[in-house]
């Protein structure tokens, strides 16, 4: 049940960052998101009673079993490096831009 639950909560959020309360990967992707005033859905895999059976989902799903596993408009976009590497090259906001994630401002 952990992949369908998994790819539901992707489909339903335009923002969502798979999470670990404790991982310093996840708090700079989480910080960097708050910073730019996204909203998004974290799911902090440590805190569900399930978190361990939709990382190993995850993993199936993505090729990628670490945290932060981040997802822009239901693509998989990575993790911490690579979420950050796309903010530094101009290429993050667009993208959250088009998946409805950034409140576009009334000027």
């Amino acid at each position: 049940m952990a992949l369908p639950k998994a790819k539901e909560i992707v489909s339903s959020n335009p923002v969502v960052v798979f999470s670990k309360t404790y991982c310093p990967f996840c708090v700079e992707v989480k910080q960097l998101f708050h910073k730019l005033g996204i909203s998004y859905k974290a799911i902090e895999l440590n805190s569900e009673s399930d978190g361990s059976e939709i990382q190993a989902a995850l993993a199936e799903w993505t090729g990628q079993r670490t945290v932060p596993n981040v997802f822009i408009g239901g693509n998989h976009i990575g993790g911490c490096d690579t979420t950050t590497d796309l903010h530094s090259q101009g290429k993050l906001v667009p993208l959250l831009t088009s998946a409805g994630a950034v409140a576009q401002s009334s000027a």
